[in-house]
């Protein structure tokens, strides 16, 4: 009788469980409605589909943490020592009329400024309220701030649409008031400009709709209704990304930054076919220049009819602005596509553009990247400089604006939702804390795991009492088969590949969600680019290991002409590096046999973006095409035709992923 009672019990405390959880598939998140416990879109803005976390709530872990200690410890952290720009005597974004005043300041500091919020250094942070105590008192009496820059006598907002970002995030941070009084003001005055002297000089046009978000932000905090017509003001004034065969220009960090601009002023007009100019946008660039793996699309400074192979490349500031696009585009859409093409340029393009160590950056990185050094490649390269050897004294903006990448990516990871839930959309370890349910109740969300590297993600929940409330979890839409346990339990639910995970239950302290994403090999083909492929390992796009040589130069000797940097900075401790490779590139992927994954110890210091650390390797097999050389641009040669001759030898050859390969091959021709 009393075994009988047990198993009774047990049944209906098992009842009663599935009845009070759901394990469901959604394509996207309830847009009608407003999360009770973190500003949001009000009225009459279209709402989110994801609301970010303030600067702060997330702490990363892992590989991600690694990767922003070397940021602190590198050329982003020690920027201030080097950049003439940066240097605080006769600054113009401390003293009316100083002389260094333009984009470096602003650009600098909204990396560095978000990277001290997540390290917590006091010395950081000194140095971030410095920059900032000087900004706010910048002010003008008629609200405007900053270096009066003028372009044929008219002023260049361009670096202010900058400086609001920082103070945004500062404000998020700090809770001080003062920021909204200053951007309040600022906005008024912005309304008093003329159309006619308003965004008029070529990048504050192209780049309005980064005025235009700071308005969204602003707007949803005080509720201020000019800043509508301010929108307005600044879609008009703006270059048009929404037409349908066309873009306003082709620079590649324009596009890469600019294309979001209609989709946020789709939030104010909550008209759809603004929404859909910014997904033409991202496909147009990439059916005409993007037929490479990476995430992005061959524009080394401007994209140009011809040069759309593989070893065409980015600027380093296109890889962060376009992680910040998809950011935006992620929150205001719901859709993980933009989840995935983040974590494609984050995993697989980023940070191959940096030294191991942080201390020095290239200008230009491209999915076939064979030699890194300081000669001219123009017009190989659509700019005439040293653009491919890793400079840390030159290319004034990505050597300033690199910062914000990883930050911003860091704050991204986990997200509320309207339906007053939370949502890990990019996989990494972290721990977030977010408010949910009804009453907002505090709940601690630790994330584990060695994403991209591994297919385990393992979250624990630390609530101080039973909260009710959904929980999602995207989906790859490369995965097959993914699935979930609660506390050790297999759920039964089939997880559709390209969605949301939406798990709802009443969860209590120490609950814990293992989400599996396996990883398979998948080869895509590029026909735009003489069907060349590339290989997938889940989210990873893999590279030729090409084993390489660094030869250092004296960076003051090798900086672009306008590179320009403090009497007393010591290059001897900040050198420049040109990379060279001692193994043959020019293989061509023999796609008809197998390739076998080989795993590794994970690294020690946690860093797997070296070829040294990376804890992933692939065995496949390769023919030499011996006409495939470095070209008469001194560049990798564009890619063979598929009949070119090919070695009668057939070699093993070792893949890597691409994040860890500053020298690279990541568009094969195939060979029998």
């Amino acid at each position: 009788m009393k075994k009988t009672f047990l198993l009774l019990s047990l049944t209906l405390s098992m009842a009663i469980s599935a009845k009070n959880q759901t394990v469901e598939m959604v394509k996207r998140l309830p847009g009608a409605s407003y999360n009770s416990h973190y500003v949001s879109n009000r009225s009459p803005l279209q709402p989110q589909q994801f609301i970010k976390l303030p600067v702060g709530s997330i702490q990363p872990e892992g590989w991600l943490l690694k990767q922003l200690e070397l940021q602190k410890d590198g050329l982003n952290g020690h920027l201030g020592e080097i950049s003439a720009w940066l240097q605080k005597d006769d600054n113009a974004w401390l003293k009316t009329g100083g002389k260094w005043g333009w984009e470096e300041v602003p650009y600098w500091l909204r990396g560095y400024g978000n990277l001290t919020y997540l390290m917590k250094d006091e010395a950081m942070l000194k140095e971030t309220k410095f920059w900032i105590e000087g900004i706010l008192k910048s002010q003008r009496e008629d609200g405007n701030f900053g270096p009066l820059v003028l372009n044929n006598g008219k002023q260049d907002f361009w670096p202010n649409m900058i400086v609001l970002w920082i103070v945004q995030s500062y404000y998020e941070y700090s809770n001080d008031a003062r920021i909204l009084d200053f951007m309040t003001k600022y906005c008024h005055y912005l309304l008093t400009v003329s159309d006619d002297d308003f965004l008029s000089s070529y990048w504050e046009n192209s780049r309005g709709g980064d005025n235009l978000w700071s308005v969204v932000w602003l707007y949803n905090r005080t509720g201020d209704k000019q800043l509508l017509s301010l929108a307005d003001k600044i879609h008009r004034n703006t270059a048009d990304w929404t037409k349908s065969t066309q873009l306003p220009n082709w620079h590649n960090v324009n596009v890469a930054q600019c294309f979001r601009e209609p989709a946020t002023y789709y939030l104010f007009k909550k008209d759809t076919a603004l929404l859909e100019a910014s997904y033409n946008v991202q496909s147009l660039i990439r059916r005409a220049f993007g037929q490479v793996p990476g995430g992005m699309f061959g524009a080394d400074e401007n994209a140009r009819i011809g040069f759309f192979d593989p070893r065409q490349g980015t600027e380093t500031c296109g890889f962060v602005e376009q992680m910040a696009s998809d950011q935006i585009m992620l929150l205001i859409s719901g859709d993980p596509y933009w989840a995935e093409n983040c974590e494609d340029v984050a995993f697989n393009s980023y940070p191959a553009a940096m030294m191991p160590d942080y201390k020095a950056l290239r200008y230009i990185t491209s999915p076939n990247h064979v030699v890194s050094d300081s000669q001219n490649h123009h017009p190989g390269i659509d700019n005439s400089g040293p653009f491919l050897a890793m400079n840390p004294f030159s290319s004034r903006c990505c050597q300033h604006n690199h910062g914000f990448g990883w930050p911003y990516y860091a704050e991204h990871l986990v997200l509320a939702t309207p339906d007053n839930g939370l949502a890990a959309v990019m996989y990494s370890a972290c721990k977030a804390k977010i408010k949910v349910g009804s009453k907002g109740a505090e709940v601690t969300l630790h994330e584990q795991t060695n994403y991209p590297f591994e297919e385990a993600v393992r979250f624990t929940l630390s609530t101080p009492s039973k909260v009710r409330f959904p929980m999602y979890l995207r989906i790859p839409s490369w995965c097959k088969n993914a699935s979930i346990k609660i506390n050790g339990k297999q759920e039964a639910v089939t997880l559709v590949a390209g969605e949301y995970a939406r798990i709802e239950r009443e969860w209590t302290n120490k609950d814990e969600v293992e989400l599996i994403i396996p990883m398979d090999l998948s080869v895509r083909q590029w026909q735009a680019n003489k069907n060349s492929v590339s290989v997938n390992w889940g989210p990873l796009t893999l590279s030729l290991k090409i084993e390489e040589e660094y030869k250092q130069l004296d960076s003051r000797a090798t900086a672009i002409g306008d590179s320009k940097w403090q009497e007393n900075a010591d290059a001897s401790a900040w050198p420049t590096y040109e990379i060279y490779p001692k193994t043959p590139w020019n293989y061509a992927l023999v796609t008809s046999l197998p390739i076998q994954i080989k795993r590794k110890n994970w690294p020690a210091d946690n860093n797997p973006f070296t070829l040294g650390n990376v804890p992933l390797e692939f065995k496949a097999k390769g023919r030499i095409v011996p006409g495939w050389i470095i070209d008469e641009y001194g560049l990798c040669g564009v890619l063979p035709y598929e009949n070119a001759r090919k070695s009668d030898r057939i070699d093993e050859i070792t893949l890597v992923p691409m994040g860890a390969a500053r020298l690279r091959i990541s568009a094969f021709p195939t060979a029998k």
